[in-house]
Order: C-alpha cells, then sequence, then structure tokens
C-alpha cells in the first residue's frame, strides 16, 4: 500500500534540533500534547473522511505515537525499541514541502519516519521536523532556552548513503529498514468496544494471556490487527478482530485460525465496494461504526453483494466520477435514501435504482456542503474540549462514540458558562445519560439542563 513512499532516512540531530535544545528544559505530558498540536492538526483522522485507507493509516500511526509518548513518561524507562511510524499530512498554512514527499491532487502527503529519541521535548521536534511543521512555538514552553533564533530549527534535507538491497545480500548484514518494517507489521493493537472498568478490562487480558501461553502460533496470526473485546467473536465490518467476552478460549483459538480466510474474505468486500464505486459515478462506500450497525466481516459482504447485483441488473447511467468525493453508507433497515447531515447518503440496500438516481443527483451539492460544515464543526468541537478541559482543570474530557460533534458543540459552550470548581482533575464523559464509571469517570448527558447537569 505504500509501495509509493519514499525510503526512510535517518536524520542528523544538528540538523533537525535548533540550536537552544541542550539548554533546554524537559517538557511535560501536557506541553508535549500542546506543541504538538500543529501535527495533530494536519494528521487527525476526522480530516480524511474522503479518504478512508489515508484515515485508517493516521489512526493506527496515532495510537502507536500515543503509547511510544506514554511510555516516555513512565517513571525508570530504560529504552524503548525504534517505532516506524506513516502518516498523511494535510496541507496546511504551516505546513511545507521541502524535501517531502510532493503534494497529491487531494491535497496531502505521505510522510514516513522512525522514533527513537528519549525525551518528550526531542520527540517533539523531530515529529515536527519529520512533517516539516513550525518549531517556533515550541521555544515560549522553554524558559530557560537559549536566544539563538529559531531559523536553524528548519528540517534540512540530508543526503545519507542508501545501500542497494544486493549490499545485505553479499555481506550478509541486516537491512534496517526491512528490520523496522517487520517490527511495525508485528505489532497489534488492543482496544474495547464499550468503556468497562479497570477489573473487567485486567481479566479480558489476563484471558488473552494465558491463550497466548498455551497457543501463541495461533495467536501470532493476528500480527498486525486491532483486537477489540466485544460481544461477539468475529471479525468486524472494519477489519478488526472481535474478541467475545463471554466466549471461551476455544472459540478465541479458532477464530485466530480463521484468519487467513477472513483477510481474503476482505481483500474481496474491498475490491466489491470499488466496482460499487464505479456503478455509481466515483461515490465512495464508508462504513462508519458509530451510525451504523455493528456488522461482521460476512453481513457486511452479504450486504454489499446484494446491492451491487441490483444495480447491475438496473444500471443507472451516472457520469464517470461525476460524484467523486462524495460518500455513502449501506443499510438493510431502511426503505427509502437519505442525506445524513454529516454529509454522506443513506442507501437502503433494496432500494428502487430509479429513485436512487434522482435522489443523488439532486441532494450532491448539498451533501460537498454538509461535508464542509462537518470539517468546520470537527475544528470547533476540538477548540471547545480544549477550553473546558483547561477552564475546569480536567484531566481528561471525551465523549461516547454515539455522541455527534454537533451535540459535543453543544453541551461545551453550556459547559462553558458555568462555574464547576468540583472538576478538577476529574474525567469527565459526555454520554446519553448520568452515571459513574468504575474507573472513576463522571458522564453527563449532552443535553443536561442547568441544576441537573453536575450533583
Amino acid at each position: 500500500m505504500f509501495c509509493h513512499l519514499r525510503p526512510m532516512r535517518r536524520l542528523c540531530l544538528e540538523k533537525i534540533f535548533p540550536r537552544w535544545f541542550p539548554y533546554s528544559r524537559a517538557l511535560s505530558g501536557a506541553e508535549a500534547v500542546n506543541a504538538l498540536r500543529p501535527f495533530y492538526f494536519a494528521v487527525h483522522p476526522d480530516f480524511f473522511g474522503q479518504h478512508p485507507i489515508e484515515r485508517e493509516v493516521n489512526e493506527n500511526s496515532l495510537k502507536r505515537l500515543s503509547v511510544y509518548l506514554e511510555n516516555l513518561q513512565k517513571p525508570g524507562f530504560k529504552s524503548l525499541k525504534p517505532t516506524q511510524l506513516t502518516f498523511y499530512v494535510r496541507e496546511t498554512d504551516q505546513s511545507s514541502s521541502d524535501g517531502q514527499e510532493p503534494f497529491s491532487t487531494s491535497g496531502f502527503r505521505a510522510v514516513k519516519f522512525t522514533l527513537h529519541t528519549r525525551d518528550l521535548l526531542s520527540t517533539v521536534l523531530y515529529i515536527l521536523n519529520s512533517c516539516s511543521l513550525s518549531v517556533e512555538h515550541i521555544q515560549s514552553l522553554n524558559t530557560n532556552v537559549h536566544t539563538q533564533p529559531l531559523k536553524e530549527a528548519k528540517r534540512m534535507p540530508d543526503r545519507p548513503i542508501k545501500w542497494d538491497k544486493s549490499y545485505y545480500s553479499f555481506t550478509g548484514f541486516k537491512d534496517p529498514d526491512e528490520d523496522l518494517e517487520q517490527v511495525s507489521r508485528m505489532e497489534t493493537t488492543l482496544t474495547w468496544q464499550r468503556s468497562w472498568g479497570i477489573a473487567h478490562r485486567c481479566s479480558q487480558l489476563h484471558s488473552l494471556g494465558r491463550l497466548a501461553q498455551q497457543n501463541l502460533e495461533t495467536l501470532k496470526k493476528a500480527k498486525g490487527c486491532t483486537i477489540i473485546f466485544t460481544d461477539r467473536s468475529g471479525m468486524s465490518a472494519v477489519g478488526h478482530v472481535m474478541l467475545g467476552t463471554m466466549d471461551v478460549h476455544h472459540h478465541w483459538t479458532k477464530l485466530f485460525e480463521r484468519l487467513p480466510s477472513y483477510f481474503d474474505l476482505q481483500r474481496r468486500l474491498m475490491l466489491l465496494e470499488d466496482q460499487i464505486s464505479y456503478l455509481l459515478g466515483g461515490i465512495q462506500v464508508v462504513y462508519i461504526e458509530e451510525l451504523q450497525p455493528v456488522l461482521t466481516l460476512e453481513e457486511y459482504y452479504s450486504l454489499l453483494d446484494v446491492f451491487y447485483n441490483r444495480l447491475l441488473k438496473n444500471r443507472i447511467p451516472f457520469h464517470p466520477r461525476s460524484l467523486r468525493g462524495l460518500q455513502m453508507i449501506l443499510n438493510s433497515d431502511r426503505y427509502a435514501p437519505s442525506l445524513h447531515e454529516l454529509g454522506h447518503f443513506n442507501i437502503p440496500a433494496l432500494c428502487d435504482p430509479a429513485n436512487l438516481q434522482w435522489f443523488i443527483l439532486t441532494k450532491a451539492q448539498q451533501a460537498r456542503e454538509n461535508m464542509k460544515r462537518k470539517e468546520e464543526l470537527k475544528v470547533i468541537e476540538n477548540e471547545l474540549i480544549q477550553a473546558s478541559t483547561k477552564k475546569f482543570s480536567l484531566e481528561k474530557l471525551y465523549k461516547e462514540p454515539s455522541i455527534s460533534s454537533m451535540q459535543m458543540v453543544d453541551c461545551c459552550k453550556r459547559l462553558l458558562e458555568q462555574s464547576l470548581p468540583y472538576l478538577h482533575g476529574m474525567h469527565l464523559c459526555v454520554s446519553h445519560f448520568y452515571s459513574v464509571m468504575q474507573d472513576g469517570d463522571l458522564c453527563i448527558p449532552w443535553n443536561w439542563k442547568n441544576g441537573e447537569a453536575i450533583k
């Protein structure tokens, strides 16, 4: 998938880090997050809604980056293995393509780099420079830095030796690029579908650990996958390995053994999506977990197959690529097409093709406007979350996946009008109801009312 990426290059520290770097104090975790804001803004998956492959790459890389940054902050850590990351970087005012891959017609470029730093400040600088983003704002975070002008901080392309593959074959030395790529492929991400408590999560991890001790070779088939603990076992529509928390090890083992066949079905599913897109003028078929029923890979493939066969029987005359940039999700529980406020079309698998053509053509412009509004709303949402977190000194402010950006914006705006000193240091989750999680996170409904929000 990344065949177009240029080879990774080692960067000389003196060319990456500004001259005031040796005089800088250590960054705190909060300062590191703030310093990386331009980076997060340039690679955030929410800005890649029209590009699912690039979105997934950025999501996975951000998860691995988060783990790397967390490990750097752990007391007494000795060393971290090199972590290779790939990001698609949006074209922003701060971006520069000097020494990087050129921007595509979609407005983003691919950046590939390897983290091998040992502290937060050098890591932050390395990431920003690798993506050709400004580091000038970092000097304000360090009160003891040298006053050397920051013009030196701009990344300068180097020209290291890049040996041909035959060199490693002849000498027997290991190719470092291949080693790093192999490590990257072996990493597996663990996550949870629901907000279980810490005790429940530890129990699930303990079960997976016992399975690894008993049958490690079978478990290795999941290298590079995202494993999600949920209510049933299988592979999800987006390709995540689902481990049912009520299933026994026997079911999990059978699932891991079947992964190669699941991967084959996943490739066929992607081809089916491309074929549907071609028949519908380039509109992109997406699966949005937060807005669709939880489907297995087999269920989703069957749904796509039914829709595709109906399109073949009733050819709809869309002009090729005329709907490129638009998105649609396929549903089995709807009888008429609709346009979501976020800009994507909700299309029932059994809808009438003639009605489908008329609806998409008449709503195409509105869909583009809705998608643009969605991106603008996401920026506002992130700003309000940061403002609320800062005002109430929250440790964490987040929302349930079912909460829309519009609902989150409304909630945060009204929260900022309140005085809530007792939220200091807490984890606040915006949901649909009031509750306190086992871990101590406080949940409030997004449409809370004055006097009832927090008691």
